[in-house]
């Protein structure tokens, strides 16, 4: 019945907001901080649903926050070129070096299962993640599921609780903005206020 979805889905919506560790979000704040006043640059990585949500990040980060963002998704042609001329999995990859990806700067991966090499989901994602790791380039990420190889790899990853194994993607895509949109409201990262 849909009724019944709409109010389990929501419910489950106030058990995630309830579970999430805030604590992450707060370590998160403090390492964009930083990474601000290091004057680097924060690259957003996502595939699918989580794609969209990068390029929406990269606006609010660039605008409210005064830290120079990028998503590679948001130039079609060369990520496509990349795609075409040396494969998916290493188009991200690809992307940053073209971007001379360092030490100072930093990737922010937005994934539902943030990469399984065993399963082969988001190769892409985990190639990004080793060269980061190779430049010594800090690792953030919001995820879903177990996390993957972001949560095991990554700096400061946030976890986004499964609280029902058919709702994973909505939820954790769902909460890529809501978690994005607390940090780039917090009053130590915000330099500029939303228009309402």
């Amino acid at each position: 019945m849909q009724n019944n979805h709409i109010h389990q889905y929501f419910e489950q919506v106030q058990t995630i907001a309830g579970l999430i560790d805030k604590q992450q979000i707060e370590s998160l704040a403090n390492e964009l901080i930083n990474l601000r006043e290091r004057n680097g640059r924060l690259f957003l990585l996502g595939v699918g649903g989580s794609a969209a949500n990068c390029s929406h990040a990269v606006n609010d980060f660039r605008k409210l926050c005064g830290i120079e963002t990028y998503a590679p998704t948001d130039n079609v042609s060369e990520l496509t070129a990349r795609i075409n001329d040396e494969g998916w999995d290493g188009a991200l990859a690809g992307w940053l070096i073209g971007s001379k990806l360092k030490a100072k700067d930093a990737i922010f991966i937005l994934s539902v299962g943030g990469g399984n090499a065993e399963k082969k989901v988001s190769v892409n994602l985990i190639k990004a993640i080793d060269l980061a790791k190779e430049k010594k380039a800090k690792i953030f990420g919001i995820v879903g599921r177990d996390g993957g190889y972001t949560k095991m790899t990554g700096d400061v990853v946030v976890l986004v609780p499964v609280v029902d194994d058919r709702l994973v993607t909505p939820h954790s895509e769902a909460f890529q903005a809501v978690i994005w949109h607390c940090l780039v409201s917090h009053p130590a990262l915000q330099i500029q206020a939303t228009k309402w």
